[in-house]
């Protein structure tokens, strides 16, 4: 098993903090397969989105979110299938009612093993953390936008359609203006685009640049990404130009007799020229990938 060079992947839960009314956010701090985690709260219900990476660590955000609620009825939702973001769901079987949209159900049916195989090989800590998961069954499935009232307070969830998953879904918070995105936005990072051919090939860097146009439309007060420090609308305009840049520069080198590996080379170099400051540069040459198959 390949080593693992982050620290361990636990979801802090005394971190926690508020950031509009009745809506928390457990922080990921820069760590490694730990999302952002949201508490949303109306007079009769709290919204969780999202669940941290395994049983152990939704464990613990089911006490905070027990607590939060203080008898009010409790959901769940996930902004998409990966590990990080669903694969603790089972924690929260007979105390949630866990909805998804139906694209989002169809990847825990058909990938979801294959993401559990893949991140177990990530490391003792993932492996560790993965230990006992069972994945989940929504307990409610959606095709189209569920609006969902917890009580004076309506909370949006909208599939988005293929961008960086074929199931990602945006959550919106009704008077808040508040936006959790999941991995359609990081912040201080490069995309990342889980582009394994043969096997997943179901990220479209072009069709993420029309959501991110649209999402970035909207004009949102606060975005709560999936990963990295809470923004403002800014986050959404920096992850579009900079997927545009991407295709922009990989399409340009297309008709070359270069090879693609040899183009994400010169355009990942590019990239972290034009953005020295952000993490994770092993996800430029996979996002050449897909927007090389889709030129």
């Amino acid at each position: 098993m390949a080593d693992y060079p982050f620290p361990d992947p636990i979801v802090d839960t005394s971190s926690a903090q508020e950031i509009a009314r009745d809506l928390v956010v457990i922080p990921n701090q820069d760590v490694e397969l730990v999302p952002n985690i949201g508490l949303i709260g109306g007079s009769q219900a709290v919204l969780v989105v999202d669940t941290g990476l395994g049983p152990r660590n939704a464990e613990q955000v089911l006490k905070l979110a027990t607590e939060y609620a203080a008898g009010r009825r409790l959901y769940l939702t996930t902004t998409h299938f990966h590990p990080e973001h669903a694969f603790g769901a089972q924690a929260f079987a007979g105390e949630a009612t866990y909805l998804v949209n139906s694209a989002q159900a169809t990847d825990l049916v058909t990938k979801g093993d294959g993401y559990l195989a893949m991140f177990r090989q990530l490391g003792t800590p993932v492996a560790r953390e993965l230990d006992g998961v069972e994945l989940p069954t929504p307990d409610l499935v959606y095709d189209d936008t569920h609006e969902l009232d917890l009580g004076g307070r309506v909370v949006q969830l909208r599939p988005t359609g293929r961008a960086h998953s074929r199931g990602d879904q945006i959550i919106t918070v009704a008077g808040a203006s508040v936006m959790f995105t999941g991995d359609l936005v990081e912040t201080g990072q490069f995309a990342i685009f889980p582009w394994f051919p043969p096997h997943d090939t179901d990220v479209s860097g072009v069709r993420w640049i029309r959501v991110m146009e649209q999402l970035t439309a909207s004009n949102p007060e606060i975005v709560v990404p999936g990963h990295g420090s809470v923004g403002d609308t800014r986050l959404l305009v920096d992850v579009r130009d900079y997927l545009i840049e991407l295709r922009d520069e990989t399409w340009v080198r297309r008709d070359s007799t270069l090879p693609v590996e040899t183009i994400a080379e010169e355009v990942r170099a590019l990239m972290i020229e034009r953005h020295p400051d952000w993490r994770l540069p092993e996800w430029i040459d996979r996002g050449v990938g897909c927007l090389y198959s889709e030129y």
